[in-house]
């Protein structure tokens, strides 16, 4: 343990009551309603009726603060303060009500007793705010209600933010996280000379909820060679005396930051060595509890896992547990930390810094403040040249990348593509011309695309993928995670505290939009060539459409073009969550790119060149379709349709904006009944080849007029390795099941087509038998394409 020489006696005093006081409003919000100062002894009805909260983590998640604080003061540091904990949040809310940003941005919550007062109500209340670090609380970019993902967002935060310091705490809970366990490889991704740096302080109080943690159980020399062999050099402050713990504190972080510094200086001046350098980590060991009662009933509690929420209960029953409770308040002297009017007395103000420099009013911490809109390319330079529809092949996800690959040139700081290894696999490789991979690691002759400087993130972890965009758009900048569609899956539970995060940010006035989250999704369910059942899955969006109807866009652009117009749009948006489905195979293109622009602005429409309906009558069938394989198969079918019965009439639809098909009370999107039914009438049979399971576009539709008549056709957990278009006959979702379905579906044509649906059947089973024998589709499916003389003028509608 290092002792700073910069750091007083008087240092240690001040900092000392200034951690004090923060115990003690930590305290008060978990128990107390009234009496914020102890004027006069604790009664029942100065007890909250619920006691709720956690307290364990909490004095030591104090300590650090104050600790940071005096390193900003004297170093004139720009940090944040990421808590990993997963209910720190009475420390974060004392501390920030210490510091004063608390009151800037809530002035009901004044530092004075009626602001206390209010202060300790409100926490875990009804009506109030959540026990844990929310959006809600100011310095906070992460939501606590969940473990395992602080230092992924700690280091999407310093990603070209090289003033910046992500102090991030993790919890020893949190670090048996598989998120967290992996997060540690951040470092290998961090550039000294463009990037910022993340301090990670392991905080070991060993004990969770009601048991001990591994690692708060391991020895010190196993840590050490542990976060070694990570890279890593660990500096380890351990006790239980306040005095020695804010020495050795003190003396630590100096080390950290020097170490930081001189690393930082060393690669921004040219003169760093080759090797990486071991950035400097904190592990703190403390009791859990700490300062807290060492016993309650005669059971163990400070430095045990009984400290873990809430150390004394039913406070306002038991007279014996609001002496202890009372005492345990008093210990910290209130007296000596606050005036007569309740504020924090002058000497202990000045401990914390000032203006945007306190951890609280940081706008690293409100991204939203720092936003600089992106610089997008225009769209003609990487448009698909559509002659006539489906005319072209070409890969939708390539023409993308070109485009990506502008988006890199345009914002040389503000902008990341994120993805676990799969950047060239989905087509994205024209980045590659602009950009490369970020590599801090040694390089070999022979390896391609990597560089230090590199702007396109790859790991293969999709939790870090995703907690890295999210730090990184949490800070002010932009980005696109792409992933194969079946593993998005493994971030669904980090999709949703996002989600909930934006929901209530965007409530918050003072929390300033940050630019949206936008998902990729390729290599998906109906194009799995060499990959099995375990890649073979859509549900991500069903996951998607369960949040609140303004956070969440999900599209499914048809082609090239409208992928382009899809990612344009949703790359400009804010406060939203954007899912984009598009497959990577070469395959028809259908729109050119204004058609594509006009189309993508409505959410869908009326392919007037592929239906052949009669001015003046009504369609006998829909064909609608949403996906770019449905699209492909539903225009096949149709083909099929014109040649069996020439004289039905037929009208298809295509879907773009999936969640357009709610009613407009659902979602800000939909569509209102006129135009809905101008689309899909009101009593037409209407066959629907949908990307993903039937059941969702039933459920988006429910409230509609014809949804009786809406028969739909999607993956049905069936799939293997096999064949493009066997794997859409194995779903039923191919061009002569959807074929079948219209004529079952038209009233006029029942018992007067079975020998077309026998004609069908029979097509089917020469399918099974071909592709068995020969392992490739039939030769007229794979060469089909949509008959030229059947296009026309596309006027989506």
């Amino acid at each position: 343990m290092t002792e700073a020489s910069s750091f007083t006696d008087n240092d240690l005093h001040l900092l000392d009551r200034y951690w004090r006081a923060a115990n003690y409003l930590s305290v008060g919000q978990i128990y107390l309603m009234d009496n914020p100062l102890l004027r006069e002894p604790l009664k029942p009805e100065h007890i909250k009726p619920r006691l709720l909260g956690h307290w364990g983590t909490t004095p030591g998640l104090n300590f650090i603060y104050a600790h940071l604080n005096h390193a900003i003061r004297q170093r004139n540091l720009d940090i944040l303060y990421i808590c990993g904990p997963g209910h720190g949040g009475p420390g974060m809310v004392a501390n920030t009500w210490l510091e004063g940003s608390y009151s800037e941005i809530y002035p009901d919550i004044s530092q004075d007793a009626d602001g206390m007062k209010k202060l300790f109500k409100q926490f875990s209340f009804p009506g109030g705010i959540p026990s844990h670090a929310a959006a809600e609380t100011p310095g906070s970019i992460n939501e606590g209600g969940e473990l395992g993902y602080s230092l992924s967002h700690a280091f999407g935060a310093v990603f070209d933010n090289p003033s910046l310091i992500a102090a991030c705490v993790i919890g020893d809970g949190e670090a048996e996280t598989g998120p967290l366990a992996s997060s540690w490889q951040g470092i290998k991704f961090l550039n000294a000379a463009r990037d910022g740096m993340v301090l990670p302080i392991l905080h070991l109080n060993g004990y969770k909820i009601a048991n001990p943690t591994i690692l708060g159980r391991e020895s010190d020399d196993n840590l050490r060679q542990y976060f070694s062999g990570l890279g890593y050099e660990p500096l380890l402050v351990s006790g239980h005396e306040p005095e020695k713990m804010h020495r050795a504190m003190a003396g630590t972080l100096a080390v950290a930051l020097d170490s930081i510094q001189r690393y930082q200086q060393q690669a921004r001046s040219g003169t760093a060595p080759a090797e990486l350098p071991r950035w400097p980590m904190i592990i703190l060991r403390s009791p859990k509890g700490w300062t807290g009662p060492q016993t309650v009933d005669g059971k163990k509690v400070e430095d045990f896992w009984r400290a873990h929420q809430v150390p004394v209960s039913a406070c306002r029953e038991n007279d014996a547990h609001r002496d202890i409770l009372e005492g345990w308040m008093r210990s910290y002297h209130p007296e000596d930390l606050f005036d007569e009017h309740g504020q924090l007395k002058r000497e202990l103000q000045a401990l914390a810094p000032k203006g945007d420099k306190r951890m609280g009013s940081t706008p690293w911490a409100n991204g939203g403040r720092l936003r600089r809109e992106l610089v997008t390319p225009s769209l003609t330079a990487y448009a698909i040249n559509v002659q006539s529809p489906g005319e072209t092949q070409a890969e939708s996800t390539d023409a993308l990348g070109s485009y990506l690959a502008g988006i890199f040139q345009h914002n040389a700081d503000n902008f990341r593509l994120f993805g676990p290894d799969e950047t060239a696999s989905n087509r994205l490789g024209k980045v590659f011309n602009v950009t490369s991979r970020t590599w801090q690691e040694p390089v070999k002759s022979y390896d391609e695309q990597l560089a230090k400087d590199g702007r396109v993130m790859e790991i293969l972890s999709e939790h870090q993928c995703q907690g890295w965009l999210e730090g990184y758009l949490l800070t002010g900048r932009h980005g696109l995670f792409n992933c194969y569609e079946a593993f998005i899956h493994i971030v669904d539970s980090m999709f949703n505290q996002h989600a909930k995060w934006l929901k209530v940010s965007r409530a918050l006035a003072w929390r300033k939009p940050v630019s949206s989250l936008n998902y990729l999704l390729s290599s998906h369910v109906w194009r799995q060539d060499h990959n099995g059942y375990s890649h073979q899955d859509p549900g991500f969006i069903d996951h998607v459409a369960n949040k609140k109807a303004d956070i969440v866009r999900i599209y499914l652009p048809p082609d090239a073009n409208t992928l382009l117009c899809v990612a344009d749009h949703c790359l400009k948006t804010w406060d939203r969550i954007n899912v984009m489905i598009a497959g990577k195979q070469p395959a028809p293109q259908w729109l050119t790119l204004a058609e594509a622009e006009k189309h993508c602005a409505a959410g869908m429409g009326i392919w007037r060149w592929a239906g052949n309906e009669q001015e003046g009558h009504a369609p006998d069938v829909v064909m609608a379709c949403a996906g770019d394989v449905p699209t492909m198969e539903t225009l096949a079918a149709v083909d099929l349709l014109r040649e069996y019965l020439p004289d039905l009439r037929v009208r298809v639809v295509n879907v773009v904006d999936l969640l357009a098909l709610q009613t407009q009370d659902q979602h800000p999107h939909g569509l209102s009944d006129e135009d809905f039914d101008a689309l899909f009438t009101a009593d037409t049979p209407v066959v629907f080849a949908f990307h993903g399971y039937p059941s969702l576009i039933h459920r988006l539709t429910y409230q509609r007029n014809n949804h009786r008549n809406f028969h739909v056709r999607g993956f049905m957990e069936e799939g293997t390795t096999t064949t493009p278009f066997d794997m859409t006959v194995m779903n039923e979702l191919d061009r002569f099941h959807l074929a079948q379905e219209a004529i079952l579906r038209v009233p006029a044509l029942q018992g007067k087509a079975d020998d077309i649906l026998d004609a069908l059947a029979e097509k089917i089973a020469e399918h099974h038998r071909y592709v068995r024998e020969h392992g490739e589709d039939l030769p007229e499916v794979q060469g089909w394409k949509w008959p030229s003389q059947q296009g026309g003028e596309n006027i989506p509608e």
